[in-house]
């Protein structure tokens, strides 16, 4: 029995005599097989009986129109890659394409050139689908509850701590970069106290305005300032008998700070026009992503709040200095995403996954969140490609020349060594010499041979 060809197949479907012969010529001089099919009815057939690699479908066609030939496509087929062709490159024509699965579309009449490009590239987006066919998800997402994910020794610090200090009612501070999971840790807290039954309640103190901070979290009485209409709870005695999550803490004016210290000495609170002192038990867990330390030095923290604050510290890294974790911070997003129903793609290329990896993640895991949601609506099936990836991601720039890949190179080998021992520097460069400019591997490979 004769082996498939490995040549790359490719359907022209256009009832265009001539521009089917034209495309014929220019694929064919890039050895591609090409075959033919006059309208939008045999070309359904075409696919049906023998998917091809790559389908080029006119728009404007007698008889079946390219958008309902490629609905027809992609329903006896989803992993179809089709690039849709038309003559008018209207908005509505480009978004119904889109919408609909196409993988792109270009406008007649044609560049050779950028057509061909545009067909390598669906080939290797279906290179990279086949690539992915043997994903296994590496985490099991009931076993993360808590949304914390990370096998790091930093993660496992943080882990340690929370299991160690969960129980008792010591304050506890955290901090981290913006979107390293802050809230994520002082939920956990609370989740394992003793206190868990009772309320949790987060308040960010860099989002309520000055005026209003303090009958945010300790009430007011009626009548005690314009539009107090009626008595209301501040939020220390909504949670009475539970935890108080003070986000932004480093943004809390001096006056409510000293309130603030107040309770942590006292255990009560008094309402904003109020005469009487309020008991309350109320666990304090607090943030933020500013340096407290230089803060108190600079005289705009209070120095006893601060150690009131900081019995138990919990130091968040952020996720560049853990790359090892992506993968599984990855994989436990997109998991989550199908079983909401909010997106078709279940898997991650591998290629798609390295340049996760690589990315030094500036917004750190909610910025990693975003991505991974992003990506998986543009899926067109049910893998996260790298087409599919932001830009910034997909071909990250090196600014400061070639001396700039190297932490690039170090992130990738980190978190591939991991998994894959032994074997990073041949993915590495399969994956990231055609990504990087011109030179710039062959550059950075000296100065790793010179170490």
């Amino acid at each position: 029995m004769a082996e498939p060809s490995s040549v790359p197949r490719i359907l022209v479907i256009d009832d265009d005599n001539e521009v089917r012969y034209s495309l014929n010529r220019v694929l064919t001089s890039q050895h591609y097989e090409v075959q033919e099919a006059p309208n939008g009815e045999e070309g359904v057939a075409a696919v049906k009986k023998q998917p091809p690699d790559v389908v080029l479908l006119d728009n404007r066609m007698t008889g079946m129109s390219g958008l309902e030939t490629l609905q027809h496509i992609r329903a006896a087929n989803p992993k179809q890659l089709i690039i849709f062709m038309t003559a008018f490159g209207t908005a509505q024509t480009a978004i119904e394409a889109m919408k609909f699965g196409a993988y792109d579309y270009v406008v007649k009449p044609f560049d050779p050139p950028k057509l061909l490009a545009l067909v390598a590239s669906a080939l290797r987006t279906q290179a990279d689908s086949k690539s992915a066919a043997g994903y296994k998800p590496v985490i099991n997402t009931d076993e993360h509850k808590e949304g914390i994910v990370g096998a790091s020794a930093a993660m496992q610090q943080v882990f340690k701590i929370i299991g160690q200090f969960a129980a008792s009612d010591a304050s506890v501070m955290i901090t981290g970069e913006s979107g390293t999971g802050k809230e994520l840790v002082a939920r956990s807290l609370h989740r394992h106290s003793h206190r868990a039954a009772k309320p949790y309640v987060a308040v960010n103190c860099a989002a309520i305005p000055e005026n209003l901070i303090e009958s945010e979290l300790f009430g007011h009485e009626r009548g005690s300032f314009t539009g107090a209409t009626a008595q209301r709870l501040g939020k220390f005695e909504q949670c009475d008998g539970g935890t108080i999550f003070l986000d932004e803490i480093g943004d809390m004016t001096p006056t409510t700070q000293t309130k603030i210290l107040r309770v942590l000495q006292e255990g009560d609170i008094q309402r904003v026009g109020g005469v009487d002192t309020i008991k309350v038990s109320v666990r304090v867990v607090a943030a933020t992503n500013k340096d407290l330390e230089q803060l108190v030095r600079e005289k705009k923290f209070r120095e006893d709040l601060y150690y009131r604050l900081n019995v138990v510290r919990v130091k968040l890294p952020p996720l560049r200095e853990r790359p090892e974790d992506v993968p599984q911070i990855v994989d436990f997003f997109v998991q989550n995403l199908a079983k909401a129903k909010k997106v078709k793609a279940r898997k991650v290329a591998p290629e798609a996954l390295t340049l996760l990896t690589a990315y030094p993640w500036p917004g750190n895991v909610r910025e990693l969140e975003n991505v991974v949601y992003r990506s998986a609506v543009a899926a067109t099936g049910d893998t996260i490609l790298p087409k599919d990836l932001p830009d910034e991601v997909r071909e990250p720039k090196a600014a400061g020349g070639t001396d700039s890949l190297e932490p690039l190179f170090d992130r990738i080998a980190k978190a591939l060594r991991a998994q894959h021992p032994g074997a990073e520097m041949t993915i590495l460069n399969a994956a990231m010499t055609s990504r990087l400019p011109e030179g710039a591997s062959k550059a950075a490979a000296k100065k790793r041979a010179k170490k």
